[in-house]
């Protein structure tokens, strides 16, 4: 029988990683990769009936990137609140609270008819679907062994690019069939469901089945002045808009510079998001297969992340693809990447901090996001109706290495030494279990 791997204050983590593999856990993933797809198909709603509203409403790309930032100045003032009561109260409570808050405010964007409204209920929604990942991570750290956290993040994470995938064909039949205001109205009360069944299958997990450390929880300040806290906060702050573009954005770039009808975008846009889901669930995989193979988890994880960001460099030919089809190719190559490198950025923040935190730093990357994110679609409307969309796919194209790049910065020295940070070698030879 082997031994535990002890693990450094560096990773600030003393899991009892002798602890049994409990089968409910995956039960509890599945709801997580659930409500991700509600999430997703909630948020872009907006998005799948924006050549409606544009034209209805005649708004342009500015007014469209105001609404769209609502959505993400949400997200910035509600990610640490979100992760700070996660922490403190539980995920079994938090997490059903912030989906009934979200569902409601999807549902009142029916009610809207101007820029502003559209804005202050995008603001509404972001407050409550930053509880996802909050509450994704802190189940991930609870109830999985560090070489399996990039694979279970992957596996809910993919529900993001589900839901995408979904809510192409799903709203615009939607909104061909009710009208638009239904696009927000009949989605939201997925949420209700979901509600009563986390309500009923959801637990805590036993001493015996936690991953997750009991070290005293740090606090907030101390976190603020940690070099791994604010790499992981660049990370998502440069790598955040980058899929949040895509979410928000290709419907409206395939209907006005590739030529296609709402139902066009039905029949196609959901594809590169297949392949986003693919990424997500390949990423998390790979980097627990070379940690399997004796790699550390910092080196597992960064080499994930290269390998992402390197694919997301395909942004730069999205427009001058000759045609329709061969941009979306292009696309699902950059969200394959994106997706991969997501699945290790959101594992890493259990790797790097204690589990009492993971929810706090979680929403801190959250806040990160929110601060680009809301300066990111007012950027990309003014680029689009001045210098069209070559030049945000451009960004969108370098963000995510630049992110990967500060991380490595900011973590390479306090790494923990290979035999504290991922498998290490028994007597006998055998690869220790973490």
């Amino acid at each position: 029988m082997t031994k535990p791997v002890m693990q450094s204050s560096a990773t600030a983590a003393t899991t009892p990683l002798s602890a049994p593999d409990n089968p409910v856990r995956w039960g509890m993933l599945v709801l997580l990769f659930l409500v991700t797809v509600i999430n997703f198909v909630d948020r872009q709603a907006l998005s799948i009936a924006s050549p409606v509203l544009r034209e209805q409403f005649h708004l342009t790309a500015t007014d469209y990137g105001r609404i769209v930032a609502g959505f993400t100045f949400g997200m910035l003032i509600g990610e640490f609140p979100m992760g700070w009561l996660t922490d403190r109260f539980g995920v079994r409570r938090i997490l059903p609270l912030a989906v009934l808050w979200w569902s409601a405010g999807n549902a009142m964007h029916a009610l809207a008819r101007s820029t502003w409204q559209f804005a202050s209920l995008r603001f509404w929604l972001g407050t409550g679907e930053c509880a996802n990942y909050s509450g994704g991570m802190k189940v991930v750290s609870q109830w999985f062994k560090p070489k399996e956290r990039a694979f279970a993040t992957g596996i809910f994470n993919g529900g993001a690019t589900i839901g995408s995938i979904l809510a192409p064909p799903l709203l615009v039949w939607i909104t061909h069939s009710l009208g638009w205001q239904m696009t927000f109205v009949l989605p939201s009360s997925l949420g209700l469901i979901w509600v009563l069944a986390w309500r009923i299958y959801y637990r805590d997990p036993a001493p015996a089945d936690r991953f997750e450390d009991d070290q005293e929880a740090p606090s907030n300040a101390s976190l603020l002045v940690r070099p791994e806290v604010w790499g992981l906060m660049l990370l998502r702050a440069l790598a955040g808009p980058v899929s949040q573009f895509y979410i928000f954005w290709l419907p409206d770039y395939l209907s006005r510079e590739r030529g296609f009808t709402l139902t066009s975008i039905g029949m196609f846009a959901w594809i590169p998001f297949l392949f986003a889901d693919f990424g997500s669930i390949s990423g998390g995989w790979f980097s627990g297969f070379l940690i399997r193979r004796g790699w550390t988890v910092a080196a597992a994880r960064h080499l994930s992340m290269w390998l992402g960001a390197g694919l997301c460099v395909t942004g730069f030919v999205v427009t001058s693809a000759r045609s329709a089809g061969g941009a979306i190719a292009f696309i699902c190559v950059v969200l394959f990447g994106h997706y991969a490198l997501s699945a290790n950025m959101f594992a890493r923040i259990s790797d790097l901090l204690p589990g009492p935190a993971v929810s706090r730093v979680t929403g801190l990357t959250g806040i990160a996001q929110g601060l680009s994110g809301f300066g990111f679609p007012l950027l990309t409307g003014w680029l689009v109706d001045h210098g069209g969309y070559t030049p945000v796919f451009a960004l969108t194209a370098l963000m995510p290495a630049a992110g990967v790049l500060a991380l490595f910065a900011l973590t390479s020295r306090s790494e923990p030494r290979p035999s504290e940070s991922g498998p290490s070698r028994a007597a006998d030879g055998k690869l220790n279990d973490v």
